[in-house]
């Protein structure tokens, strides 16, 4: 197990696990960034609420993360108006504006890091993508800019710069958000049935109830299983290397990334689906060794991310057919805005109040993109996969991951230990000894 610099001098609050029996009117299950944002948001609301994580807050996902907060992800805006047309492209632009805004609110009462930086999204070989990209953002009226000389320590064409984004130590904010909330920690949703929720060491009755726990853990509604993959990428922590001043992201699906923390310098990349194979920390490894001479690695580490069908996540009613269990997850890489644009249109939801971006994320909008007979396949290959272990999940076969010493699934993105202990969800336990 590597551990991000987030984790470095911050002391998490702790809270004890369900005892008894619980009854509340919202009950959150994943104590990651979104389910903490989501706690806070409906706290101030006066809202009767509680949340459960089974380990420890922010123990997963959310400190793995390169802690970027931007309403640019990637070169999506032209792609959002060809899909879904000008309106939601502008309502996608206008929520993670508004979550960035709403960063900035709580880093005035909470020390962690937080910085004003430029977000530009680069392309090495050719700016046709780029000049696709400003021509979209002009259509919506979002301020950008095409900048051709980057300080980046490789060839590019160009990039595109979003001004005024942010970058933050998330562990800092959470660990002085969360103090005082109505949290249980070492408390694991085993079943849901109904408006009740199964336990260790007791059942909760919520009225509504919010799964927030990075991939969803209830296979009987919502097909995620078949609407979202995940994706590992890696990251190195140089020392002795360029100071960027801003964060930058290659436009290609395997490109790198980069942002400073104090004197270090964040390289990101190596990514591929979760149980195949990739570049990992080699490919930014030989990188450094090439392009940045005389640097020195002080932390790497991995981290993990659902990737929905249209690049939009999934956020509200967890199916047409649950009426009181809400999502948040699907986040694409994207996972601070998309964490807070999750807390604000849950909180409305959850309270019976309208919310005018709440279509946009619509769970139940159409299955139908290509990505959904890739998942399918993916799936139907490993499932008839005659090789053991099995992912307690959905059954599919495990692969060893070299790089980290893991089983992963690469159906479902379930990862497990050496030892089958469960590192990452959607399996709800360990791998059952032989």
């Amino acid at each position: 197990m590597y551990n991000s610099i987030w984790t470095d001098h911050v002391q998490m609050p702790a809270f004890p696990r369900l005892e008894q029996d619980l009854k509340t009117d919202v009950l959150i299950i994943g104590g990651g960034l979104a389910g903490i944002l989501c706690a806070c948001t409906l706290a101030r609301s006066g809202v009767d609420y509680a949340l459960i994580e089974a380990d420890r807050i922010c123990h997963g996902v959310t400190r793995n993360t390169t802690a970027k907060i931007t309403s640019q992800h990637g070169l999506i805006y032209g792609k959002l108006i060809r899909e879904f047309g000008e309106e939601t492209a502008r309502k996608y632009w206008e929520i993670n504006e508004t979550a960035i805004r709403e960063y900035r609110r709580l880093a005035d009462n909470v020390a962690c890091d937080f910085e004003i930086k430029d977000n530009l999204i680069y392309a090495v070989d050719s700016t046709k993508e780029l000049d696709e990209e400003m021509a979209a953002l002009e259509r919506l009226g979002i301020p950008a800019q095409f900048v051709q000389k980057l300080p980046l320590p490789l060839t590019t064409a160009g990039a595109v710069r979003f001004r005024n984004q942010a970058q933050f130590n998330p562990l800092k904010l959470i660990s002085g958000i969360a103090k005082g909330l109505n949290i249980y920690e070492k408390t694991a949703a085993k079943a849901c049935e109904g408006n009740t929720v199964l336990t260790d060491s007791g059942k909760i009755t919520a009225s509504k109830i919010i799964v927030a726990t990075h991939f969803p853990i209830l296979n009987q509604h919502g097909s995620y299983f078949l609407k979202m993959h995940q994706q590992r990428s890696y990251v190195l922590a140089l020392d002795n290397a360029p100071k960027l001043n801003g964060m930058y992201l290659d436009a290609a699906e395997n490109g790198l990334s980069f942002r400073n923390c104090g004197e270090l310098l964040l390289v990101g990349g190596g990514g591929h689906r979760t149980g195949k194979k990739g570049g990992g920390w080699a490919e930014l490894e030989s990188f450094a060794v090439r392009s940045i001479p005389g640097s020195k690695e002080i932390r790497r580490w991995a981290t993990q991310d659902c990737m929905t069908l249209d690049g939009v996540p999934y956020i509200g009613r967890y199916s047409k057919r649950t009426p009181n269990l809400y999502v948040a997850t699907g986040f694409n890489k994207w996972g601070m805005t998309s964490s807070m644009a999750a807390s604000m249109v849950l909180s409305d939801l959850v309270q019976g109040r309208e919310n005018s971006y709440a279509d946009l994320f619509s769970p139940s909008r159409t299955m139908l993109r290509p990505q959904l007979f890739i998942n399918g396949a993916e799936a139907a290959v490993n499932l008839l996969t005659p090789t053991k272990p099995r992912c307690p999940h959905m059954g599919c076969a495990l692969k060893w991951n070299p790089q980290e010493h893991s089983w992963d699934c690469p159906c479902h993105g379930s990862r497990f230990g050496k030892d089958g202990s469960l590192l990452d969800n959607p399996a709800t336990g360990d791998l059952k000894k032989p």
